[in-house]
């Protein structure tokens, strides 16, 4: 692995290079490996997400790698229990959210506050209602 700022890169078995931005929780346990830069970022207007202020960016089930889960994160089910949030025991940061059953096509929500914002670079903030509506607002 050779890395390039904080991005790794990755050759991969067909000779081709891929990109895996990575970063990790405030105190480091928790590595979050995302395979390109998000196309949108989402501000959910929820209860928890607006409690934890976090930005979702959302990847299919499969393509993000986290080391340090499970063995530093606790999980948090709440709600009509489809999703568990998840966060570092040791220093609290919430990484990401996972679905309690994935299926073809499924996706699980990175925190990128966890991540330099140059590494993010300029993306289309999406306001999400999910206190009540369940739509973008944008």
């Amino acid at each position: 692995m050779l890395l390039f700022g904080h991005a790794p890169i990755r050759v991969s078995a067909s000779r081709g290079v891929t990109l895996m931005l990575s970063n990790t929780c405030h105190c480091g346990a928790v590595q979050i490996e995302i395979p390109r830069p998000p196309e949108s970022l989402i501000n959910c207007n929820c209860s928890i997400c607006r409690r934890y202020g976090a930005l979702w960016a959302q990847y299919e089930v499969g393509t993000v790698r986290i080391t340090g889960h499970p063995e530093h994160t606790v999980e948090y089910i709440w709600g009509e229990k489809t999703i568990k949030t998840v966060r570092c025991v040791h220093c609290g940061c919430v990484t990401h959210w996972e679905p309690l059953e994935s299926s073809g096509g499924a996706k699980l929500g990175v925190n990128v506050r966890n991540f330099d914002p140059e590494q993010i670079g300029d993306v289309r903030l999406r306001r999400f209602d999910g206190a009540d509506t369940w739509k973008y607002l944008d």
